[in-house]
């Protein structure tokens, strides 16, 4: 059963006639005759009555005419979604993160929805470790690390730098310091965040060659609930400078950097570098590859 047959016996039942669906077709009549009659013999059925003087239903006639627009409808809107999806009317970028990282993708959504409003920009919560070995494998479009990765077919682009600072509240006695040491930050109360990561790990492993006490006493299971634990003054927090840039430039927190822990990190956009990729992929890495030229572009002072 073709759709070329079903828009040629739709067109003859809306015409009642051979002749004036011939004309509307621009084909010929016996054209036409010989589509209804191949969809006659799909179906096995006879469509139209040939005893009447015009082009007159069967019962199986008006009841494959109801499945036939259907199908049309269907075929029509399958068409239309997929124009949609080349022309960026519609689709989906998905990007995997872990919390700490999700800032640094926001100012590429929000340039990418400039130009793309209609297009799902989907942003998956995904340790670290797990994101290259997603996006290797197409499960993820893109992926937010602060590491290198380990597959060779990804290829990445750096989007900025970070640090990890001791935040603090701006009372706290240390707050005046610009540096903190390990020790000093060993004989405060420390919140973490109570999931596992590299740079989790990396921390500890600094406090146990130094022999000195994390002093961990409070785990929170998300980064807002760290900062504002901070800012209540319940203790003080080792995280990305990132992810409080706005809470240090409202003057709520204050960030000390900690010279024995020297973690200036690459924050980097990784991609499969070869396969298929969706127009809606293909425009965000073009937004950001755009958004890399032009920070290479500005002087120094102002980035």
């Amino acid at each position: 059963m073709e759709l070329s047959e079903l828009r040629v016996f739709l067109k003859v039942a809306a015409e009642r006639s051979f002749s004036r669906a011939a004309m509307k077709l621009h084909r010929t009549q016996p054209a036409v005759s010989q589509a209804v009659r191949r969809l006659e013999e799909s179906v096995g059925e006879r469509l139209f009555d040939r005893a009447t003087k015009d082009a007159t239903l069967t019962e199986a006639g008006r009841l494959l005419r109801d499945y036939a627009e259907r199908l049309l409808r269907l075929s029509e809107e399958a068409e239309t979604a997929v124009k949609e999806l080349r022309d960026l009317r519609r689709g989906r970028v998905l990007v995997g993160a872990n919390e700490a990282s999700v800032h640094a993708v926001l100012p590429l959504i929000q340039r990418f929805r400039g130009t793309h409003p209609l297009v799902h920009v989907d942003v998956r919560r995904i340790p670290s470790r797990q994101i290259g070995a997603e996006v290797a494998q197409g499960s993820l479009d893109f992926g937010v690390l602060t590491f290198p990765p380990a597959e060779h077919r990804l290829g990445s682009v750096v989007l900025g730098h970070d640090e990890l600072v001791m935040l603090v509240h701006p009372s706290h006695p240390l707050a005046g310091a610009k540096e903190v040491t390990l020790a000093e930050c060993g004989r405060q109360t420390v919140i973490a965040h109570n999931d596992p990561s590299h740079v989790r790990d990396r921390v500890l492993q600094l406090f146990e060659q130094h022999h000195i006490p994390a002093n961990i006493l409070v785990s929170l299971p998300s980064l807002e609930g760290i900062k504002r634990a901070v800012a209540m003054q319940m203790g003080v927090a080792l995280l990305p400078r990132r992810c409080a840039e706005s809470e240090i430039a409202r003057g709520e927190l204050v960030a000390l950097t900690m010279p024995e822990i020297r973690l200036r990190r690459q924050v980097r956009l990784v991609y499969r570098k070869t396969g298929e990729r969706s127009h809606a992929a293909a425009a965000f890495l073009t937004v950001v590859e755009e958004s890399r030229s032009s920070r290479l572009e500005r002087p120094a002072s102002a980035r």
